[in-house]
């Protein structure tokens, strides 16, 4: 079977699990425990906590749907007003204290990546791509500046109230004073600045891509390196009042640009930028024409009410590396990386008392982290990314992408939530156990499990319904059908803030046994006695009188090529050897144990004849004198019964090609020599009982052999005449001697003396 029974973490319920199916040996069990495990399935009003603990997740509420793709960007005023920089339709909205939105700008271009406010409260809105700074009074908008930049992916206003622009393709800061009025202030020899803040000492921070470089500016084209991140693109910076900073950085897969925005610096090719619902396409003569990319957020939140932006980037994924992380940068200089994840990327950061929460890619997720450093996933918004957090006077606020919408996080957990595990694959078709889960409960909270089944990798409309709840352990067998893949779910209810805590699910399945496959059996004479299980290989026949000779079969009832056509039948015989080998390939998609039983069966019989049982060997050798001349099948039987009880053992079986045994030479008659002058005639008689001749060939006083072909021209029968003519034979006695070769090698000689 596929899987030995696992050990249940609960020995309590090992009597329960076992006594679902027939033979513990071959239970398997799926069990999920860790924070790992869990952190595979989906949440919807559920929390994860970093020692693998499901409970009830704080409730979110939607707080305001732009109808926009993407929200990229939030700037949140004194009085509680937000505002939302959003794509694809270039819109600025405005939210008020109470939630009531509107839209309070549009602009020209389809994305606003930075939205930022000033000490006076008044907005300011960088669009993109070939965009412009604008400044938005009372829904009116002013240009500010125009940098004649391709992206404008964030704003910043430093302490003497001087806005700060970080763009891309040329990786240029640019400082505005006043409209119209700006310089650059550093160029990064990058290809874009994805994020600007403030330090508590007013330094400029920004955060660079495409090599993840961190600086702190210090004046006009001054500026030192904090840190080299290993990931391509600092997304977040978040100064803190002791000096400490803390940095998400991204890589791996989305920052991976498909286009010629990474390589403008060496390109001087047109780019051409579209929009579409969730997608910005980008063409130019290094990119394929019209590769359709989604862009994604960048977004950070300073110390004061001022917000900066998150620029979106144009990606490829790429699996298996690493993706994102959260770094702490101490006020030393000294770095700290606090979380990693190969799975998703990181957006946004922000800090609330002494944890940190960020917000990633999957299902747009939240995490905490705490002081010791473990992260628990607060809740998922359910939408393809969570691009901003924000702490306003109502709350946390998350804004998402695929969907811009803004949630609102409540400070208690939720009435109710519930978790959907992966989906399990049992490796082929199971009969499922018992269900059977560890929580904490009280008499106010509640659990309840149900199970669907499915045969597609990916649950659709051909899976079963969700089975009816299962609360109770003592009734949890699993009600769903037969199949290859399952999936459970729980929904948890606690109401009052109360909440059960769910700590492991295990689900036990009786597999399908899958059988043995024999790939080939293959015959061969050996020389000598067999030493046990030897490699199964098919050998070339050889006209030489000591060659040996084999035939196999495959599972695919194909024999090894050659250059006649069909599958002859092979002749064995002893020759010099004593035995004849039967040897086979087989194995068991379940990794079983197999034991073997050989049969055999003449040409023209009907019946099997058993050779040898209870074989664990693949070979088995039979003395080559065992059975007489003739044609030959034989039959490999494989049976996975060592390791299934006896209604679950599969079997299979091949049946070798046809083998012609023989190991009797043929009869060479000679008849009287006749001489005339220096010429030598002898007629020549060859006959074998069992197979046909194949060579003839004579030798005069022990000299060299000499071939001869039959008098019908070809050596193809099982009876066969000659005439050897010698000329110019010296007077005198000499030795003929005269050897004829079966099909299986076997050679027939005889002698004449002549005088």
């Amino acid at each position: 079977m596929r899987g030995v029974a696992c050990a249940l973490r609960l020995l309590g319920y090992a009597a329960v699990l076992f006594t679902t199916v027939a033979n513990a040996a071959t239970t398997a069990t799926w069990e999920m425990n860790t924070y790992q495990d869990f952190l595979r399935g989906r949440l919807n009003g559920v929390s994860l906590s970093r020692d693998g603990r499901l409970i009830l997740a704080p409730k979110v509420d939607t707080l305001f749907s732009s109808g926009q793709p993407e929200i990229w960007s939030v700037a949140a005023a004194a009085d509680g007003t937000l505002y939302l920089g959003t794509g694809n339709r270039g819109r600025v909205y405005k939210i008020d204290p109470s939630g009531h939105g509107s839209v309070y700008w549009t602009s020209d271009q389809p994305e606003i990546f930075a939205v930022a406010l000033d000490t006076k409260g008044a907005l300011y809105a960088a669009s993109s791509p070939d965009g412009k700074v604008y400044r938005i009074e009372n829904g009116k908008a002013t240009e500010y500046f125009a940098p004649k930049e391709k992206y404008l992916w964030a704003l910043a206003f430093a302490p003497d109230g001087s806005l700060f622009v970080g763009t891309g393709e040329r990786g240029r800061i640019y400082r505005v004073t006043d409209p119209g009025k700006g310089e650059i202030y550093y160029e990064t020899g990058q290809s874009h600045v994805t994020c600007l803040a403030f330090d508590s000492q007013g330094r400029l921070l920004a955060g660079s891509e495409p090599n993840g470089i961190l600086y702190r500016i210090s004046g006009k084209g001054k500026a030192f390196v904090l840190y080299d991140a290993s990931l391509p693109e600092i997304r977040t910076i978040l100064p803190q009042a002791d000096g400490t900073i803390y940095a998400a950085a991204l890589g791996g897969s989305i920052a991976k640009r498909t286009t010629g925005i990474a390589n403008t610096a060496i390109s001087t090719a047109p780019i051409t930028i579209t929009s579409s619902a969730n997608s910005v396409t980008v063409t130019d003569s290094a990119a394929q024409p019209g590769m359709e990319v989604k862009p994604k957020p960048d977004t950070m939140k300073p110390p004061t009410t001022v917000q900066t932006a998150t620029p979106a980037v144009t990606s490829v994924e790429y699996s298996g590396v690493e993706k994102s992380a959260v770094y702490e940068i101490h006020p030393d200089n000294t770095v700290e990386t606090l979380w990693t994840s190969k799975d998703e990327n990181i957006y946004d950061l922000i800090a609330k008392g002494n944890e940190l929460l960020f917000a990633t890619d999957s299902r747009g997720r939240i995490y905490r982290l705490n002081p010791d450093r473990k992260a628990t996933l607060v809740t998922e918004t359910g939408q393809g990314e969570t691009t901003r957090l924000v702490e306003s006077h109502s709350g946390l606020l998350a804004a998402t992408g695929d969907m811009g919408i803004l949630y609102r996080l409540e400070q208690g957990a939720g009435n109710k939530g519930t978790y959907e595990s992966p989906v399990h694959d049992a490796g082929t078709v199971a009969r499922w156990g018992r269900l059977n889960w560890r929580a904490e409960t009280t008499p106010n909270t509640h659990l309840a499990f149900q199970t669907r089944s499915g045969n597609s990798a990916r649950p659709d409309s051909t899976w079963s319904d969700w089975s009816e709840p299962m609360s109770d352990l003592s009734a949890s067998l699993i009600r769903s059908p037969n199949a290859r893949y399952i999936q459970w779910r729980a929904e948890f209810s606690g109401p009052g803030g109360a909440t059960p805590a769910l700590d492991s699910v295990t689900v036990a399945y009786l597999p399908q046994n899958s059988p043995p496959v024999v790939h080939s059996v293959t015959v061969s004479s050996q020389s000598g006695p067999s030493t046990g299980a030897q490699k199964a290989a098919a050998t070339s026949a050889s006209t030489s009188p000591t060659a040996s000779y084999s035939i196999t079969v495959t599972d695919t009832g194909e024999a090894p090529s050659s250059s006649s056509t069909g599958t002859p039948a092979q002749s064995l015989t002893r020759g010099g050897s004593q035995q004849t080998q039967i040897a086979w390939q087989a194995d068991d998609p379940d990794g079983d144990r197999l034991i073997y039983t050989v049969y055999f069966r003449g040409e023209g019989e009907r019946e099997w004849k058993l050779l040898k049982s209870n074989l664990y060997d693949n070979s088995l050798s039979i003395d080559a004198d065992a059975l007489a001349d003739g044609r030959y099948y034989f039959r490999v039987v494989a049976s996975d019964s060592p390791a299934n009880p006896p209604s679950f053992a599969r079997t299979a079986e091949a049946v070798s090609a046809p083998v012609l045994i023989d190991n009797t030479p043929p009869i060479v008659t000679l008849g009287e020599p006749r001489r005339a002058g220096a010429t030598l005639e002898i007629q020549i008689d060859a006959a074998d009982r069992a197979s046909a001749l194949r060579r003839c060939e004579y030798s005069v006083d022990a000299r060299p052999w000499v071939p001869m072909e039959a008098e019908d021209g070809v050596t193809d029968s099982q009876h066969e005449r000659y005439l050897l003519r010698i000329g110019n034979l010296p007077a005198g006695e000499h030795l003929v001697v005269v050897r004829a070769y079966d099909a299986a090698g076997n050679a027939g000689l005889a002698k004449v003396v002549v005088r």
